[in-house]
Protein backbone atom coordinates (compact mmCIF):
# COMPACT_ATOMS: atom_id res chain seq x y z
CA UNK A 1 0.00 0.00 0.00
CA UNK A 2 0.95 3.63 -0.47
CA UNK A 3 0.89 5.12 3.03
CA UNK A 4 1.22 8.82 3.83
CA UNK A 5 2.78 9.89 7.12
CA UNK A 6 1.44 13.27 8.24
CA UNK A 7 2.94 14.27 11.58
CA UNK A 8 2.67 17.50 13.46
CA UNK A 9 1.92 19.19 16.73
CA UNK A 10 -1.72 19.78 15.69
CA UNK A 11 -2.10 22.32 18.47
CA UNK A 12 -4.93 22.42 17.50
CA UNK A 13 -5.64 20.68 14.20
CA UNK A 14 -7.40 23.12 11.85
CA UNK A 15 -9.05 23.24 8.44
CA UNK A 16 -5.72 24.02 6.79
CA UNK A 17 -4.26 20.74 8.04
CA UNK A 18 -7.29 18.88 6.74
CA UNK A 19 -7.07 20.58 3.35
CA UNK A 20 -3.39 19.67 3.12
CA UNK A 21 -4.01 16.05 4.08
CA UNK A 22 -6.70 15.69 1.42
CA UNK A 23 -4.55 17.36 -1.23
CA UNK A 24 -1.60 15.09 -0.47
CA UNK A 25 -3.86 12.04 -0.42
CA UNK A 26 -5.15 12.86 -3.90
CA UNK A 27 -1.92 14.10 -5.50
CA UNK A 28 0.17 11.16 -4.25
CA UNK A 29 -2.54 8.58 -5.00
CA UNK A 30 -2.32 7.23 -1.46
CA UNK A 31 -4.20 4.25 -0.08
CA UNK A 32 -4.18 5.55 3.48
CA UNK A 33 -2.92 8.48 5.48
CA UNK A 34 -1.56 8.23 9.02
CA UNK A 35 -2.16 11.40 11.04
CA UNK A 36 0.37 11.41 13.89
CA UNK A 37 0.36 14.01 16.68
CA UNK A 38 3.85 14.44 18.12
CA UNK A 39 4.53 14.10 21.83
CA UNK A 40 7.59 16.29 22.36
CA UNK A 41 8.40 17.90 18.98
CA UNK A 42 12.17 18.48 18.69
CA UNK A 43 11.75 21.50 16.37
CA UNK A 44 9.22 23.46 18.42
CA UNK A 45 9.02 24.90 21.89
CA UNK A 46 5.63 26.06 23.10
CA UNK A 47 4.22 26.80 26.52
CA UNK A 48 0.76 26.45 25.00
CA UNK A 49 1.06 22.83 23.92
CA UNK A 50 -2.17 21.04 24.78
CA UNK A 51 -2.01 17.61 26.37
CA UNK A 52 -1.27 14.82 23.92
CA UNK A 53 -4.57 13.07 24.60
CA UNK A 54 -6.47 16.27 23.79
CA UNK A 55 -4.57 16.76 20.54
CA UNK A 56 -5.11 13.11 19.62
CA UNK A 57 -8.84 13.41 20.29
CA UNK A 58 -9.13 16.58 18.21
CA UNK A 59 -7.46 14.80 15.29
CA UNK A 60 -9.86 11.88 15.67
CA UNK A 61 -12.81 14.27 15.62
CA UNK A 62 -11.44 16.11 12.59
CA UNK A 63 -11.18 12.94 10.49
CA UNK A 64 -14.19 11.06 11.84
CA UNK A 65 -16.08 9.34 9.04
CA UNK A 66 -13.03 9.17 6.77
CA UNK A 67 -11.50 5.69 7.27
CA UNK A 68 -8.70 6.39 4.80
CA UNK A 69 -7.30 8.83 7.40
CA UNK A 70 -6.04 6.91 10.43
CA UNK A 71 -5.08 8.87 13.54
CA UNK A 72 -2.16 7.17 15.30
CA UNK A 73 -0.83 7.56 18.85
CA UNK A 74 2.52 5.95 17.95
CA UNK A 75 4.51 9.03 19.03
CA UNK A 76 2.37 9.89 22.04
CA UNK A 77 3.14 6.46 23.49
CA UNK A 78 6.86 7.29 23.59
CA UNK A 79 8.38 8.69 26.77
CA UNK A 80 11.22 10.39 24.91
CA UNK A 81 11.42 13.09 22.25
CA UNK A 82 9.65 12.29 18.98
CA UNK A 83 12.07 11.76 16.12
CA UNK A 84 10.63 11.11 12.68
CA UNK A 85 13.21 8.46 11.84
CA UNK A 86 12.11 6.37 14.83
CA UNK A 87 8.49 6.60 13.71
CA UNK A 88 9.34 5.58 10.16
CA UNK A 89 11.43 2.66 11.42
CA UNK A 90 8.45 1.44 13.46
CA UNK A 91 6.02 1.84 10.56
CA UNK A 92 8.39 0.05 8.18
CA UNK A 93 8.68 -2.84 10.64
CA UNK A 94 4.89 -3.02 10.91
CA UNK A 95 4.18 -2.75 7.18
CA UNK A 96 7.40 -3.80 5.40
CA UNK A 97 5.69 -3.98 1.99
CA UNK A 98 4.25 -0.45 2.16
CA UNK A 99 5.75 2.50 0.33
CA UNK A 100 5.92 5.33 2.87
CA UNK A 101 5.49 8.99 1.95
CA UNK A 102 6.66 11.51 4.56
CA UNK A 103 4.67 14.73 4.30
CA UNK A 104 6.48 17.88 5.41
CA UNK A 105 5.88 21.59 5.49
CA UNK A 106 8.14 23.77 3.38
CA UNK A 107 10.17 25.01 6.37
CA UNK A 108 10.82 21.44 7.51
CA UNK A 109 11.59 20.20 3.98
CA UNK A 110 14.29 22.84 3.58
CA UNK A 111 16.07 21.59 6.72
CA UNK A 112 15.85 17.83 6.15
CA UNK A 113 19.62 17.32 6.16
CA UNK A 114 19.67 18.69 9.74
CA UNK A 115 17.26 15.99 10.96
CA UNK A 116 18.33 13.05 13.09
CA UNK A 117 19.72 10.21 10.87
CA UNK A 118 18.57 11.93 7.71
CA UNK A 119 20.27 9.37 5.46
CA UNK A 120 18.05 6.68 6.95
CA UNK A 121 15.01 8.91 6.46
CA UNK A 122 15.74 8.92 2.73
CA UNK A 123 15.91 5.12 2.68
CA UNK A 124 12.62 4.67 4.50
CA UNK A 125 10.28 7.10 2.75
CA UNK A 126 9.64 9.44 -0.17
CA UNK A 127 10.15 13.04 0.99
CA UNK A 128 7.09 15.09 0.06
CA UNK A 129 6.35 18.79 0.34
CA UNK A 130 3.57 21.12 -0.76
CA UNK A 131 3.88 24.84 -1.33
CA UNK A 132 2.11 26.18 1.77
CA UNK A 133 3.31 29.74 1.34
CA UNK A 134 3.23 31.75 -1.91
CA UNK A 135 6.20 31.88 -4.29
CA UNK A 136 8.17 28.95 -2.86
CA UNK A 137 7.57 26.33 -5.55
CA UNK A 138 10.79 26.97 -7.48
CA UNK A 139 12.91 26.94 -4.31
CA UNK A 140 11.31 23.69 -3.16
CA UNK A 141 11.90 22.06 -6.54
CA UNK A 142 15.56 23.12 -6.51
CA UNK A 143 16.09 21.81 -2.99
CA UNK A 144 14.32 18.59 -3.93
CA UNK A 145 16.86 18.08 -6.74
CA UNK A 146 19.66 18.68 -4.21
CA UNK A 147 18.19 16.08 -1.84
CA UNK A 148 17.90 13.61 -4.72
CA UNK A 149 21.62 14.07 -5.36
CA UNK A 150 22.08 12.83 -1.77
CA UNK A 151 19.96 9.76 -2.39
CA UNK A 152 16.48 10.97 -1.51
CA UNK A 153 13.29 10.38 -3.44
CA UNK A 154 11.27 13.59 -3.51
CA UNK A 155 7.83 14.80 -4.57
CA UNK A 156 7.12 18.53 -4.67
CA UNK A 157 3.37 19.05 -4.88
CA UNK A 158 1.83 22.21 -6.31
CA UNK A 159 -1.09 22.90 -3.98
CA UNK A 160 -2.92 26.02 -2.94
CA UNK A 161 -1.18 27.80 -0.05
CA UNK A 162 -2.79 27.35 3.35
CA UNK A 163 -3.42 30.61 5.19
CA UNK A 164 -4.68 29.14 8.49
CA UNK A 165 -2.30 28.48 11.38
CA UNK A 166 -2.65 26.92 14.81
CA UNK A 167 -1.18 30.11 16.27
CA UNK A 168 -3.99 32.16 14.71
CA UNK A 169 -6.59 29.75 16.11
CA UNK A 170 -5.14 30.02 19.61
CA UNK A 171 -4.97 33.82 19.37
CA UNK A 172 -8.66 34.03 18.48
CA UNK A 173 -9.46 31.84 21.47
CA UNK A 174 -7.38 34.12 23.71
CA UNK A 175 -9.44 37.06 22.46
CA UNK A 176 -12.73 35.27 23.01
CA UNK A 177 -13.48 35.14 19.28
CA UNK A 178 -15.17 32.20 17.52
CA UNK A 179 -13.01 29.69 15.62
CA UNK A 180 -15.84 27.83 13.85
CA UNK A 181 -14.54 28.78 10.40
CA UNK A 182 -10.96 27.72 11.19
CA UNK A 183 -11.51 24.28 12.72
CA UNK A 184 -14.15 21.56 12.19
CA UNK A 185 -17.31 22.08 14.31
CA UNK A 186 -16.59 19.02 16.44
CA UNK A 187 -13.10 20.33 17.20
CA UNK A 188 -14.46 23.78 18.09
CA UNK A 189 -16.95 22.16 20.46
CA UNK A 190 -14.21 20.05 22.07
CA UNK A 191 -11.98 23.09 22.59
CA UNK A 192 -14.86 24.96 24.23
CA UNK A 193 -15.85 22.02 26.40
CA UNK A 194 -12.29 21.43 27.62
CA UNK A 195 -11.48 25.16 27.72
CA UNK A 196 -8.30 24.53 25.77
CA UNK A 197 -6.10 27.55 25.01
CA UNK A 198 -8.24 29.83 27.20
CA UNK A 199 -6.48 32.39 29.36
CA UNK A 200 -8.62 32.31 32.45
CA UNK A 201 -8.59 35.19 34.82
Amino acid sequence: MRTGVFGGTFNPIHNGHIKLARAYFSELNLDRMLVIPTRVPPHKVSNELADGEDRLRMCQLAFAGHPEFEVSDIELRRAETSYTVDTLEALHARWPEDELFLLTGSDMFLTLTEWRRWERLFELAVMCVGEREPNLFGQLQAYGRYLESLGARCRVIDIDPVLVSSTAVRERIHLGLPVDRLVPPAVAAYIAERRLYHRDG
